[in-house]
């Protein structure tokens, strides 16, 4: 979805209530602006960055057991 905004003479923008609604944006909420390959991306900004990442790349660990891995990191600590 791709919606028409303008930018105002402070440089300020109005995000549309659609993409409010979809975001769960409300007033007051901050939002942050990541810049990637040219294009400006708006996020609201989590209000619990460790609930956000949990469970981030979960793919990656899938089927290593845990205690086995820090024993291996610590026995290679000891070479």
């Amino acid at each position: 979805m791709a919606v028409r905004v303008k930018v105002s003479k402070k440089h300020q923008i109005a995000v549309p209530s659609e993409v409010r609604k979809q975001l769960g944006i409300k007033s007051g909420d901050e939002l942050l602006v990541e810049l990637r390959g040219g294009y400006a991306v708006l996020l609201p900004e989590p209000l619990n960055y460790s609930q956000r990442l949990r469970g981030l790349h979960r793919e990656v660990w899938a089927g290593v057991d845990p205690q086995e891995y820090v024993r291996q990191e610590r026995e290679a600590w000891q070479t």
